[in-house]
């Protein structure tokens, strides 16, 4: 493979993944949408959105192996590689995400209603937020846009938590209703990792720019490219 040829074959791929980025963002946002409007129909989208986003993953993941085995690239050709890989494997997640918080609100509708013990919607649209936010800067190349969604994490963690708390004052308070809050709580630990793998993709596009590992808030120097 030319350099020429191995440069435009990166160039798809990076395309390619951006467009899996926006079926994810997609799914996330009719999954949302199902809860606020109470629509089976939207779930069903979702689940067939999910067969998609597996598919693509799996042609992805050849493509990434090609330009590797082929090319063997170096420095910053190769730290987008690995980053790209392992975006591919985090917006696939994410679409499982969407699957589970689907699954739920068809569990949700078929009980009787009742009162939210936190603000899903508020963190449905932080989570949201961030997922978008770290796509584009994968897109733009953006580290400090990355970083900035890192910031996001602890903000979403946090609402993570207090919707435990309160549900689990209100299984307290209405025994009834525990399997509402059960379900209702997967929703809350789902949207929670859809910004656990905002973050991961953040954390590869710095990896990516600056050749530098935050992970677990590590600082890393950046290495030369």
């Amino acid at each position: 493979m030319s350099r020429i040829r191995f440069h435009e074959g990166l160039e798809g791929l990076r395309q390619e993944l951006t467009a899996m980025g926006g079926m994810a963002e997609r799914a996330v946002e009719l999954a949302v949408r199902a809860y606020a409007e109470r629509d089976l129909s939207l779930c069903q989208q979702v689940f067939s959105g999910e067969v998609i986003i597996n598919s693509t993953e799996r042609r992805l993941d050849e493509v990434v192996l090609d330009l590797l085995a082929m090319q063997q690239p170096m420095a910053v050709d190769l730290r987008l590689i690995l980053a790209i890989s392992k975006c591919i494997a985090d917006l696939e997640r994410v679409g499982d995400q969407a699957v589970n918080i689907a699954e739920c609100i068809q569990k949700l509708l078929g009980l009787p209603e009742f009162d939210s013990p936190a603000d899903l919607p508020e963190m449905a649209s932080l989570a949201r937020t961030m997922l978008r936010r770290a796509l584009n800067a994968f897109v733009t190349g953006d580290a400090a846009e990355a970083q900035a969604v890192l910031l996001l994490d602890d903000d979403l963690d946090t609402m993570n938590d207090h919707a435990y708390t309160a549900v689990a004052a209100a299984k307290a308070a209405e025994p009834a209703m525990t399997q509402n809050l059960l379900n209702f709580l997967i929703i809350a630990r789902n949207l929670e990792r859809i910004g656990d793998h905002a973050t991961n993709i953040a954390e590869d596009v710095i990896f990516w720019v600056r050749g530098a590992d935050v992970r677990h808030h590590a600082l890393a120097p950046p290495l030369s490219t």
